[in-house]
Parts: C-alpha cells; sequence; structure tokens
C-alpha cells in the first residue's frame, strides 16, 4: 500500500459537484427477497425523481453479477465480496452527487451494515421490500424459486439460505399491501428532503 498515492485532495470535492447538479447524493438501498419487487420499484422511484430533475443511477443484481463482478460465485465469502465491491462503487457515486437505486437481496444484516459503513450512515437509506417466500414463490418471473426446488440452484435466498430482515428499516414496505405507487410514494416521500 505504501505505493499507492490517492489525490483526493487535489480533485473536486463532493460539495462542488452537489452544488452544480443542485442535489445532494445518496443511495436507496432496496433489499429483499428475489422477486420481491426491488427493481420494479426502484425504477418507478427512478422515473419520479427524473420528473424532478434528479440524476439517478440504478444498480442491480443482475447488472452487476453480470458486469464488474462476473468473477464472483454465490458461496458466502463471493456474497459478501458482491456487495463490498458495489458499496465502494455506491460510494464513488454519492460522492458525485449522484443518488443511487441499488437492488440487491443483501440477505444479511451484517453485508447490509457493512455497506452502510463503507457508503456513511448519513448518505445510506435502507428500504426494505417486503414481500413473503410465498408472494415471490408465486410470481417467480425468472423461474430461479422452481430451479432452487428442483437443486439446479444452490445457496438460494430464502429456499437454502436465510434471510434476515432489517430490524428497523427506513422505508418499510409490504407489497402485498400496497399497489406500486404507494410503494413509490413512501419511497419518494422519504428521499426527498434528504435530496434538496
Amino acid at each position: 500500500m505504501k505505493h499507492i498515492h490517492p489525490v483526493f485532495d487535489q480533485i473536486l470535492g463532493r460539495e462542488d459537484k452537489e452544488r452544480m447538479l443542485k442535489q445532494r447524493g445518496c443511495v436507496l438501498w432496496f433489499t429483499g427477497l428475489s422477486g420481491s419487487g426491488k427493481t420494479t420499484i426502484a425504477r418507478h422511484v427512478e422515473q419520479e425523481l427524473a420528473g424532478k430533475g434528479v440524476l439517478t443511477q440504478v444498480l442491480d443484481g443482475d447488472n452487476i453479477r453480470t458486469g464488474i463482478n462476473n468473477n464472483l460465485g454465490f458461496g458466502e465469502e463471493d456474497r459478501v465480496e458482491n456487495i463490498r465491491r458495489i458499496a465502494e462503487v455506491t460510494k464513488l457515486f454519492v460522492h458525485c452527487g449522484i443518488v443511487t437505486l441499488n437492488c440487491f437481496i443483501s440477505p444479511t444484516r451484517e453485508m447490509r451494515q457493512m455497506a452502510k459503513d463503507i457508503v456513511g450512515a448519513d448518505d445510506f437509506v435502507e428500504v426494505f421490500v417486503d414481500t413473503s417466500l410465498y408472494e415471490c414463490e408465486a410470481r417467480d418471473v425468472k423461474g430461479l424459486y422452481k430451479k432452487a426446488r428442483a437443486g439446479e440452484i444452490p445457496n438460494f435466498t430464502g429456499i437454502h439460505e436465510p434471510f434476515e430482515s432489517p430490524l428497523d428499516p427506513d422505508v418499510h414496505i409490504v407489497t402485498e399491501q400496497q399497489c406500486v405507487s404507494e410503494c413509490v410514494s413512501s419511497v419518494i416521500s422519504f428521499v426527498i428532503p434528504r435530496i434538496f
């Protein structure tokens, strides 16, 4: 590490970039089971924020897994590394004043706490997309639960691996009781004061 010389003190700072964008960066970290509706809700939140002139970036599990994290598997160590890398990338976006919408199962409280520590507690909004396993399996738009039940996908969260629900999320969405527009409104009303 002695040969690494960061130049953070020589480049434009976060305040400069946020002033240019007229917004404050933060991350909305959507967590929940596969098929819970994380990406669907995030896409609608992105559209709402765009209508208010907010610059955003959506980071989705499938997209990240085919790009920056395509060398990682689904064992415990690789899952932790997946979230660590995502959090580091997110921190860069947030420090540029961009509102980042992250859609990752991130199944354990420890993983989510690690992400929060990396990004910074003041910039981290935990959004729990609370959908029962029964409902996620009924939706199963990607056919993943069926494959997991058949033994074709090992280490699948909700089937073989536990999902630890957040104890005190900033926004708690119960998709079986709220329509998409209500879910989006809950997120928007919480985050707007943080952005402007």
